[in-house]
């Protein structure tokens, strides 16, 4: 599957759990909700990834990736008022210590869903 049917999928499964949920749970209730949407899409999603971080191919780091959907495509998961540039910047620092190309950093905000598309 292409990257942007898979974005387009993920994204329209954030707006599904936000239908539903609405705003004021934590980011683990959303977490679990987006797991059985995006399972309902046929999409192959890994929770929790562990993700390593080399320098000098040398582990100097480990992190969590919230969802890793069809193998290509991270995405974060936040509940809070507004994204925050960190939290972008985080996306892409995985992004390129892991050799992948898109990521989405999906807020469950007060009024709406808001998504950001980041690059590698």
């Amino acid at each position: 599957m292409k990257n942007e049917e898979t974005t387009h999928k993920i994204i329209g499964s954030a707006y599904t759990v936000y239908n539903q949920l609405c705003f004021g749970f934590l980011e683990s209730v959303y977490h679990q909700a987006m797991l059985i949407e995006l399972t309902k899409h046929g999409l192959k999603v890994e929770s929790e990834k562990l993700l390593e971080v080399y320098y000098d191919d040398q582990i100097v780091g480990k992190f969590f990736a919230d969802l890793v959907v069809d193998d290509n495509v991270i995405v974060e998961l936040k509940s809070v008022q507004k994204i925050a540039k960190e939290h972008e910047v985080q996306l892409v620092n995985y992004l390129n210590c892991i050799s992948k190309d898109i990521g989405l950093l999906i807020n469950f905000g007060p009024t709406s869903v808001d998504v950001k598309r980041k690059f590698r």
